[in-house]
């Protein structure tokens, strides 16, 4: 079979040099086929059955660059927990071209733990098995709760190894994305006082995701919207990002960069799962505000293209940027709202919700559990400490549907399309990456057909939404270099 045929229709590679290294990936010894999707391969204009082929699998592992490919590593910095890095860059990801889906949007795809280039400092620039089968597994349940973000096209194995605490098997993963620009791409010209790569920049985010948009002022605003909707969605499906860097804030308002990623089982508002998170600046409660400080420091990198006057400059961003929170609490309870089952808006709404996750939290009940368990009546059997806390909860819940309007069966329709049965299960996950290093695959296949039905009831895979067991518990997730 002949090499895929991509319609690269590139523009990034058409910004000049500096934003970018010109490199191909680095080939790998013995590249197998792990997964295609379908599903997306077909939405990008592929055929699935070209990308299973020996050539396909050349071509996902980094061995064949395929025709009108423009490979590249893109150029960026950030604030890394904080701390200020002026140089990061894709260490271990080459961005092979752009595609316009068959709905007309244009669709990076990247392969990640393509090799070293000129921005991996210390790194070997691959992944191993391990984050390249939780980033596929993850990104795609993300999409098919509805959640923004990026997605996994293929994953393959090299056939070589890795070396990190011990020795490991290497992989790649094949990323599609609406774009890979970052905070950390302001952030980087900022820094460097290259006016005219800011103006260059701001000019093609604007074309390529918000043409609405007139200056840098308005781009602001769209980013400020699209994040205070990601993440209020993150929070309605009880996702904690891990490490919500500004190189790992996208400007397209996708999930992007699924490190020491991971969904709640209990309920605590500070839980923290990331190994490397020593003062919990990304828990799970934390986001919204993290958000809000990553798209301030956009904002300052973007100040010196917003007029000539900066302090006008500053009072106009600061404007922009005081309507993130109530675009970020706006989403929030409309999804909280419908994960209760409620269709109209009422004052009390926001105390309702609180209600709800105090009692989960003083009980460690698993947030969702507990939301779908009101789908399906079986949400008291979470609150074993003290179900009586539950019960008085649930009778303000129901006098507040009644007072709607809202019958049992209305309410259980509304909820059933906000709660999921099936989530990523941090254990799950584990489970299936050391089956899968073991060469066993089964249980990643399992699971990924599973979460591709998140909202729809499974009876034969009910174990998959069951909580770990004391002894399943994943208490630190790690990044995925």
């Amino acid at each position: 079979m002949a090499i895929p045929r991509f319609a690269f229709h590139n523009s990034y590679a058409r910004l000049p040099e500096r934003f970018y290294a010109r490199l191909a990936p680095t080939p790998v010894r013995a590249p197998k086929l792990i997964a295609v999707n379908a599903d997306l391969a077909r939405e990008l204009g592929l055929d699935p059955a070209e990308l299973e082929s020996p050539e396909g699998v050349e071509v996902l592992a980094g061995n064949r660059v395929p025709q009108g490919a423009a490979p590249l590593a893109q150029a960026y910095a950030g604030h890394q927990f904080g701390g200020w890095v002026p140089q990061l860059g894709d260490g271990r990801a080459i961005l092979l071209g752009e595609v316009l889906d068959v709905h007309g949007a244009r669709r990076d795809i990247q392969l990640k733990g393509a090799g070293r280039t000129p921005y991996s400092r210390n790194g070997d620039g691959r992944a191993w098995l391990g984050p390249v089968l939780r980033e596929y597994l993850v990104s795609e349940a993300m999409h098919h709760l509805g959640v923004p973000t990026t997605r996994a096209l293929a994953a393959v194995s090299t056939g070589e190894s890795v070396y990190r605490e011990s020795e490991l098997p290497g992989a790649v993963l094949t990323r599609v994305a609406a774009s890979h620009i970052r905070v950390g791409t302001f952030q980087f010209f900022a820094a460097r006082d290259d006016r005219e790569a800011l103006e260059t920049l701001c000019q093609h985010v604007i074309e390529r995701h918000y043409p609405h948009a007139n200056g840098p002022l308005e781009l602001l605003g769209a980013v400020c919207e699209a994040q205070g909707r990601l993440v209020s969605h993150w929070l309605a499906v009880g996702f904690i990002h891990g490490v919500m860097n500004t190189d790992n804030t996208a400007l397209s308002g996708e999930t992007i960069d699924y490190g020491p990623c991971a969904f709640l089982d209990r309920y605590h508002p500070d839980i923290v799962f990331s190994s490397i998170d020593m003062r919990g600046r990304y828990a799970y409660a934390n986001q919204p505000q993290v958000m809000l400080w990553n798209l301030a420091q956009l904002a300052t990198a973007l100040l010196p293209i917003v007029g000539p006057d900066r302090d006008a400059a500053v009072e106009a961003a600061t404007a922009v940027l005081h309507g993130y929170p109530a675009v970020q609490e706006a989403q929030w309870l409309v999804r909280f709202r419908a994960k209760l089952g409620f269709r109209t808006a009422h004052d009390t709404d926001r105390a309702t919700i609180d209600a709800l996750l105090h009692v989960m939290a003083a009980q460690e009940a698993d947030f969702t559990r507990v939301f779908r368990g009101l789908v399906e009546g079986s949400a008291r059997g979470e609150f074993k400490r003290d179900p009586e806390a539950f019960d008085r909860w649930v009778a303000d819940w129901r006098r507040r549907l009644a007072e709607e309007g809202t019958s049992a069966a209305e309410a259980r329709a509304v909820m059933a399309a906000a709660n999921p049965a099936f989530i990523p299960r941090n254990h799950r996950i584990e489970q299936a990456i050391e089956a899968a290093v073991a060469g066993n695959f089964a249980p990643f296949e399992r699971l990924a057909n599973v979460l591709r039905r998140p909202y729809t009831d499974q009876p034969e895979h009910a174990e998959l939404q069951n909580a770990p067991r004391a002894n399943e518990e994943v208490e630190a997730t790690f990044c995925g270099t």
